[in-house]
């Protein structure tokens, strides 16, 4: 058997993320005598899918932060990079902000195909957002294929015209369903850890930014906490704004109830432990953390600013936004877990499975077309 195909996917870090843990569950499941990842990040720092990485026998690759100010340094950082490894077969770009960059670099120098993967449907508020927008506004003329994790992540950054000349092919943020079934032993087993065997669980996954909206499920906390005194909230991940919503709690009286439990490995078991999902973002692109959750079986109370394509069961109850936080603790009153046993053919169903996805990047990587 031949070299492996080399696939560079590019990334901000290889830290625990929502696109990270999408990718490295495709990465787990490829054939990697075949297909072979290696990945190009933006940071100095060891960050934590990289020891797996190395394991797996992918390559890491080190480029300066994009500043804006910068831009020509940074452009010619990536002509460096592919002027010294000509063997990615392709270039998969999950930064979008900076994929009109290069993108183009490495088609120039000869990598076959280029994917631009549209992984959410916002920006960051300001200049920021609006430098942004600016820098991918024609990122669908500069890339081969453009892909998305769903319709609304495809019209923010491709537009509405890309998606309806069917220029934009949806691939949903897939798992690894088969680690999230329901579990009384873990369940028990993690509340025991935990110390949370007599609590009622509100449970949130994601990282601490702007557009996931602790603030207001701290809100929510609060409310339900004042129907329900035996309840605790467990927030997962890391961020910048983790600070400003610990003094929120304290400033609302419910600290000592709320665990920052920061990045975990084996998030999957911490679904277990939770009695309710609660997820009030903003904007998203498809949160693969509402998909684990109803592979977990636990009912998901949602902003109804998330795609609806990331329902594929019963479980998932869409509220608006703007309503007050007390009628979002009054509808997580009205659910219930429900260990559906059959949850996991319907993830497969439903196209989140990571297994079946994987088979057909392999495909897709090798031939450079979709009709495979």
């Amino acid at each position: 058997m031949g070299e492996p195909i080399r696939v560079l996917h590019v990334l901000g870090n290889l830290n625990i993320g929502g696109a990270e843990s999408r990718i490295m569950d495709l990465y787990r499941n490829c054939d990697r005598n075949v297909l072979q990842f290696d990945f190009a990040v933006h940071t100095d720092k060891h960050t934590h899918y990289e020891e797996e990485v190395k394991t797996l026998g992918g390559r890491i690759y080190r480029l300066p932060r994009f500043r804006f100010w910068n831009y020509f340094a940074y452009k010619k950082a990536w002509k460096r990079l592919f002027g010294e490894h000509s063997e990615f077969r392709a270039v998969h770009g999950h930064m979008t902000s900076t994929a009109a960059i290069y993108l183009p670099v490495a088609k120039k120098a000869g990598i076959p195909v280029t994917v631009a993967h549209a992984r959410s449907a916002g920006v960051d508020s300001g200049l920021k957002g609006r430098l942004t927008k600016l820098l991918r506004r024609n990122l669908k003329k500069k890339s081969d294929y453009c892909f998305a994790c769903s319709r609304l992540a495809a019209e923010a950054v491709f537009g509405k015209e890309a998606v309806k000349a069917g220029r934009v092919t949806i691939l949903p943020n897939t798992i690894q369903g088969g680690l999230y079934r329901f579990d009384e032993t873990k369940r028990n087993e993690m509340r025991r850890s935990l110390c949370v065997s007599d609590r009622f669980v509100i449970g949130h996954v994601g990282r601490f930014h702007p557009c996931k909206n602790h603030g207001f499920l701290l809100e929510v906390f609060a409310a339900f906490r004042k129907l329900h005194p035996k309840t605790v909230l467990l927030l997962l991940g890391e961020g910048g704004q983790m600070d400003v919503i610990k003094k929120k709690a304290e400033t609302l009286g419910i600290l000592e109830d709320v665990r920052f439990l920061g990045n975990q490995t084996g998030i999957q078991d911490y679904y277990q432990a939770f009695d309710a999902f609660v997820f009030p973002s903003f904007y998203e692109g498809m949160p693969g953390s509402v998909v684990e959750a109803q592979a977990a079986g636990l009912p998901c109370l949602v902003s109804d600013r998330v795609t609806k394509e990331v329902v594929f069961t019963e479980l998932v109850t869409f509220l608006d936004i703007e309503a007050p936080a007390k009628e979002w603790a009054e509808q997580i009153e009205k659910t219930g877990r429900n260990p559906d046993r059959d949850v996991y053919d319907k993830l497969i169903t439903a196209g989140f499975d990571a297994a079946d996805q994987a088979v057909f990047l392999q495909k897709f990587y090798a031939s450079g077309r979709l009709d495979i």
